[in-house]
């Protein structure tokens, strides 16, 4: 009743009152979004860049596509995190592309080029980039695992992760962490060598926290019971984690899973 006559008339499928005895009340709800719609429901964007690279602080992360998606899923998550902020440590900032109509007529790439070297002369301290792609870039086709790879050569070998987490393939967040899972597998573990020195020196009690964000820093505390077990923490995916430790998870010897939904893609592997 409080509702103006249009937004009542809009509602008013979403509103019932629920009757004793029936399961269902009759509102219309638990559709899929639609893709390019800004909802409070993520897609698979929003899974990716959102959940599970965002927090990994050492690298920064760009939201490639309009500037809206960015900032929608900028600063909405508590990933707590240790290190400077702009130094060592670029969770908390923005990063976008800021596509425009003509980016969408033309290509991004060159801007996308651009981008990447920017974030080079502003924070030369990064150890990786991802490029977090939005809808339009799935749909126009820019090749960003190019950029990436010729980017990587220039910078001496620097880790770019092209992440293809467009929203439109999923309209939940669920595809986007398999995405990112897999681009996990195939631009960071796929590019290790394998006789490579070790970057450390294992023990028989190395574990990995496989999903936790540290919202509210809550693996910290997971990680201090278990270090207080006697066992070594080498890497937490992804709340306060880093590159190096993504790196170091394939030596682990047991992955402790906490989200099972966002991370079993990649334990299995």
């Amino acid at each position: 009743k409080v509702y103006p006559e249009k937004t009542a008339k809009r509602r008013a499928k979403h509103l019932n009152v629920h009757q004793s005895g029936k399961s269902d009340c009759g509102v219309k709800s638990n559709i899929k979004s639609i893709p390019g719609v800004m909802t409070i429901r993520g897609c698979a964007y929003a899974g990716s860049k959102g959940v599970v690279w965002g927090p990994i602080k050492d690298m920064v992360h760009i939201s490639h596509g309009p500037v809206g998606c960015g900032q929608y899923s900028w600063g909405s998550r508590r990933n707590y995190y240790v290190g400077t902020t702009g130094i060592d440590s670029f969770v908390t900032l923005q990063f976008t592309s800021d596509f425009q109509e003509k980016d969408i007529v033309f290509g991004g790439d060159k801007k996308l080029v651009k981008v990447l070297d920017e974030i080079q002369e502003l924070f030369p301290l990064n150890h990786g980039i991802t490029i977090q792609s939005e809808c339009p870039i799935g749909l126009i086709g820019d090749d960003i695992e190019a950029v990436s790879r010729s980017k990587s050569k220039e910078y001496g070998g620097k880790t770019i992760v092209p992440v293809r987490c467009e929203g439109f393939p999923g309209v939940s967040q669920s595809l986007g962490h398999h995405i990112a899972n897999d681009a996990v597998r195939d631009w960071i573990f796929d590019k290790l060598d394998p006789d490579g020195k070790p970057k450390f020196e294992p023990t028989p009690y190395d574990v990995a926290i496989i999903g936790d964000y540290n919202i509210g820093g809550d693996a910290w505390s997971s990680r201090i019971l278990l270090e207080e077990m006697g066992l070594r923490v080498i890497a937490q995916w992804s709340g306060d984690g880093s590159l190096a430790e993504l790196e170091a998870t394939p030596k682990a010897k047991l992955n402790i899973l906490h989200c099972y939904r966002s991370m079993n893609y990649i334990s299995r592997h």
